[in-house]
């Protein structure tokens, strides 16, 4: 199994899984699944070119889901051993038995055909948690102290997150799935301070967190450090003296470096069925995109097209199988600008009779119980070449092109937003007149995905994304990417953050 730990291949997995689920199923059990997982967390964040703070966690264990007339149940531990396993279907079985009187509708779960004993292994070269905390630390040192000999810049925090994940998923139906996926990002931000008034700037990398290795940060998979960061100190003095932006409407010519949190925000999250149905209120809020909007809610303008999807190569939330062993797919969400579908898991997709689950169960831990979590969710490019960034600012008379993405804010039903960014480009005529700064867009989702009126070509197209996309009580993180091309908007709303600030 190329790729999986053999340490975590090394657990007595077998008789982990035989004994849950055997006593799952002798207790009266329709469905169980159990998960083995090991997640290797690791941080380095250097401080004008010291460290400042390092982290290593691994967290083991495991976690068994039952379904026992129709009602679910939940337990976990960190011990490994069979008669623990055991004992988890007794301890879940007990728990759904105990809520059973106060549950009002029974539980059922889409079909999912078993798959086997099958494996999974992201694409990456170099493990990033395997490499040594010194060889981690040497270019974030260099590249900071780079960057601190720059005219202009006070200050640089330099960081790199890395996360291995090994599991087994094993159910009832007969699914053996083992994985393993990498992850890694690594972000550098200056800062320059006026030392009269106490005001200050920043700046910082746009390379995305992506699903692959340490070679990343050597320069393979899609990111040039050097150029990146050669960049910086320019783009920050150009920023420090720009000029307030002036607030009105503009048409806004929108990075994907910008564009996918908007995505995130405004798309992924409001199409997550469990929050259009109301049961996802308290930590985030619901949603506007209700179900009876299904085919008829115009999302937006008639050249949107969202996809929700388990395989976009490197992607964030790429699996084989999600943690209710639904296999990785592709989904139509918006299409030509309307409402087509949401993100389901098998709960979900049953109790609305929406069919088979799109793959979007899952636990951020052993010790979680798998929730409804987003997919990679992505605005589809012009078919064809389509145009490039430079080709859609010279068709722009008077605009904003915005890059790299920075703070936001959106309401509980995910309706209205506002964003604001790293880099404002002022365009006129065409042509890029230089910075201004102070920026943030505002509108409500479907005025803005409305105002959608030109997108890139496939050579704009670049995949964002986070870490740490929350969600739930207990609350849980899961890691997501979004792609999309540039992209026009007509007419947005333009706020002056620091008029708003009253500054």
């Amino acid at each position: 199994m190329s790729g999986v730990d053999p340490e975590f291949l090394s657990l007595p997995l077998e008789s982990l899984r035989s004994a849950a689920l055997e006593r799952a199923r002798t207790l009266g059990c329709s469905d169980a699944e159990l998960r083995v997982e090991r997640i290797r967390s690791q941080m380095v964040a250097l401080r004008d070119a010291k460290v400042e703070t390092t982290v290593d966690d691994v967290e083991l264990g495991m976690g068994l889901r039952v379904v026992h007339d129709g009602v679910i149940g939940f337990a976990s531990t960190v011990e490994l051993h069979p008669d623990a396993a055991g004992q988890l279907a007794e301890q879940a079985t007990a728990l759904a038995r105990a809520v059973s009187a106060a549950v009002n509708r029974r539980v059922e779960l889409a079909p999912e055909p078993p798959y086997g004993d099958v494996q999974w292994v992201s694409d990456y070269e170099i493990d990033p948690t395997t490499v040594a905390l010194s060889d981690k630390v040497v270019p974030l040192e260099t590249w900071s102290a780079q960057l601190l000999c720059s005219e202009g810049v006070d200050h640089v925090t330099a960081t790199v997150l890395a996360v291995s994940e090994d599991k087994q998923y094993a159910d009832l139906a007969g699914t053996v799935a083992t994985q393993r996926r990498v992850r890694v990002h690594p972000q550098l931000e200056i800062l320059s301070v006026d030392e009269h008034t106490g005001g200050f700037e920043t700046m910082r990398t746009i390379a995305p967190p992506v699903a692959r290795g340490w070679e990343y940060l050597e320069g393979r998979g899609g990111w040039n450090a050097e150029a990146e960061l050669a960049e910086l100190p320019e783009l920050l003095a150009a920023k420090v003296v720009a000029p307030s932006v002036e607030a009105g409407s503009y048409d806004l010519i929108i990075d994907p470096t910008n564009l996918w949190l908007t995505i995130h925000e405004s798309v992924g999250h409001a199409t997550e069925l469990d929050r259009a149905l109301g049961y996802e209120a308290a930590y985030a809020g619901t949603s506007f995109a209700t179900i009876d909007g299904l085919g008829s809610l115009r999302y937006g303008s008639d050249i949107m097209n969202v996809t929700g999807d388990r395989v976009t190569p490197n992607g964030l939330a790429t699996v084989g199988y999600d943690d209710e062993g639904v296999a990785a797919q592709e989904f139509d969400i918006v299409r030509e600008g309307l409402l087509v579908g949401y993100q389901l898991d098998r709960r979900m997709a049953a109790e609305n009779g929406l069919g088979r689950s799109n793959g979007c169960a899952f636990a951020d831990s052993p010790l979680h119980v798998p929730i409804q979590r987003m997919a990679n969710v992505s605005l589809r490019p012009a078919s064809g070449e389509g145009p490039t960034t430079e080709e859609l600012i010279s068709s722009t008379d008077l605009g904003i092109y915005i890059v790299g993405d920075k703070s936001w804010s959106i309401d509980m039903q995910r309706h209205n937003f506002q964003f604001t960014g790293q880099r404002f480009f002022l365009i006129e005529k065409g042509r890029i007149k230089g910075q201004v700064k102070d920026v943030a867009y505002q509108a409500r989702t479907t005025d803005f995905w409305g105002s959608l009126d030109a997108l890139g070509g496939t050579s704009t197209y670049r995949l964002g994304g986070a870490f740490n996309c929350g969600k739930g009580q207990p609350g849980q993180v899961a890691p997501v990417s979004h792609g999309c091309p540039s992209a026009r908007f007509s007419q947005v709303n333009v706020l002056n953050t620091r008029a708003e600030a009253g500054r």
